[in-house]
């Protein structure tokens, strides 16, 4: 038996030495370790030997067996290495600077709304800031007159981390930051995207689009809140628009209002994205309230300013004419793949 293992060992260090593909391997190992392999073969052919004799011959024949079965790993191993290095070395070297052969993509619709929008303000002089979407509770809240336990806190319900930060709930959260950077005067637009426990519908989803923007100096007033909100929304739908303007509440606004415009889908006959109303709210807006410029660093007694929400997700659907809000976060590139920069 010592000398049939000692042939079996030498026969198998010269077949597995000339494998050289994965499928030679697996026959290999088969061949000697499957249900009628020759290392099997030899663990049956134990109960013949003499019981004085199979602790020896046992140990033996469990020897080659682990000898075959790492041998066979390590090769699998190398083969697969070999494989990679011809993948690599054989590959195209990727040249960032040649024109593309594949066909293109296309930009989101609320990238092309908002980047339209940030043209249209930044001819009058407004400021494009970024902020971030994870903050904390004073940003979101108390730093625009919302302080803890506020009834207001109920219009918006929000997700909360395990750290006591939060997702924002609306882009009024950089208000604070940006009046700190700045100071007054400024004029300053802030898009990003806000998260709310949403039931989704047509016309609500819990991850959209807003963006925000401020206007502070002295002797700022609701006229010129009006005149820049008519500037922006005939820019961007290049047409006229009916708007109305009616009483709104936000703690950061006194007073604050609620602009909305003809429902551009319907024509004002009413539809789902509407509530079957012909409206649809687009610019919550007011004057700024004295407690958020003073809390900004800003003395409300000698500056006034407006501030100003615009649902992009929402103005997109205007623009495009999306009758369901949640088509934009589908991932839909039938959907998606239309849209181009007009």
């Amino acid at each position: 038996m010592e000398q049939e293992i000692a042939c079996l060992r030498a026969r198998f260090a010269e077949e597995i030495g000339n494998v050289s593909d994965a499928e030679a391997l697996e026959n290999l190992r088969v061949a000697y370790l499957g249900k009628k392999g020759e290392v099997t073969s030899l663990l049956k052919n134990l109960r013949d030997i003499p019981n004085e004799q199979k602790k020896e011959v046992g140990q033996l024949i469990n020897a080659i067996k682990t000898e075959v079965e790492t041998a066979i790993a390590k090769k699998m191993d190398e083969l697969r290495e070999a494989a990679l290095a011809a993948a690599v070395s054989g590959a195209k070297r990727y040249n960032p600077t040649l024109p593309s052969t594949e066909e293109l993509g296309s930009y989101h619709p609320i990238t092309l709304v908002q980047r339209e929008l940030e043209d249209i303000f930044a001819a009058m002089g407004f400021t494009i800031e970024d902020y971030a979407e994870v903050v904390n509770d004073y940003q979101c809240f108390e730093s625009v007159n919302i302080p803890k336990h506020h009834p207001a806190r109920d219009m918006q319900d929000t997700f909360y981390l395990e750290n006591g930060q939060l997702l924002k709930t609306q882009t009024s959260a950089a208000q604070n930051h940006i009046m700190r950077k700045y100071g007054a005067p400024l004029r300053a637009i802030f898009p990003g995207r806000c998260f709310r426990n949403e039931a989704t519908d047509a016309c609500h989803e819990n991850t959209f689009f807003q963006m925000e923007g401020m206007m502070i100096d002295r002797d700022i007033s609701i006229s010129n809140l009006i005149y820049f909100m008519k500037t922006m929304l005939s820019e961007v739908f290049r047409r006229p628009i009916n708007v109305r303007l009616r009483p709104g509440y936000f703690p950061f606004t006194e007073p604050g209002f609620e602009l909305d415009i003809n429902c551009l889908i319907c024509g004002g006959k009413g539809c789902p994205s509407c509530k079957n109303s012909g409206w649809l709210e687009l610019c919550p807006c007011g004057m700024i309230h004295p407690n958020v410029l003073r809390e900004g660093g800003i003395d409300p007694e000698e500056y006034t300013g407006f501030a100003f929400g615009l649902g992009l997700t929402r103005l997109a659907m205007m623009t495009y004419g999306v009758k369901d809000i949640r088509d934009f976060n589908a991932g839909n590139l039938k959907v998606l793949s239309q849209f181009e920069s007009r």
